[in-house]
């Protein structure tokens, strides 16, 4: 009788686990125009910019909030998961890095500009500078 029941527990635990490997959402890799054409047409979109306070406070992208990467795994919760998220960074390093972890961490909607806020300033889209 005991392994009548343990055999009904092991089936009952094994129906609950997901058939086939798990995977994380997949980041989107844009580029500066894609990432325009984004921030104009979502009005949800939340923009995340990662890199540190002194590099926020040169220049940035209007609307965007700051989470450096160093500070970002504590603040993670300050990211809504009900709305997609455009990471950047200076260059596309660090924001690829953090959009990685936020597909992982069950982010289904995640861009990461490619080439950072420096492609975007290249292609001479408008940018904010010094602290809001």
């Amino acid at each position: 009788m005991p392994l009548l029941r343990i055999a009904g527990i092991l089936l009952s635990i094994s129906l609950l686990l997901p058939v086939g490997p798990v995977r994380a959402a997949q980041v989107r890799n844009i580029n500066a125009d894609q990432a325009r054409k984004i921030i104009a047409t979502m009005d949800d979109l939340f923009l995340l910019d990662v890199r540190t306070p002194q590099e926020y406070a040169e220049v940035r992208l209007d609307g965007a909030r700051l989470i450096p990467i160093n500070d970002f795994v504590a603040r993670i919760a300050e990211v809504p998961k009900d709305r997609p998220v455009l990471v950047y960074c200076a260059v596309g390093s660090r924001s690829s890095r953090v959009a990685d972890y936020l597909a992982r961490s069950g982010y289904a909607d995640v861009y990461n500009l490619t080439g950072g806020i420096w492609a975007w300033q290249l292609r001479g889209y408008p940018v904010l500078k010094g602290l809001p």
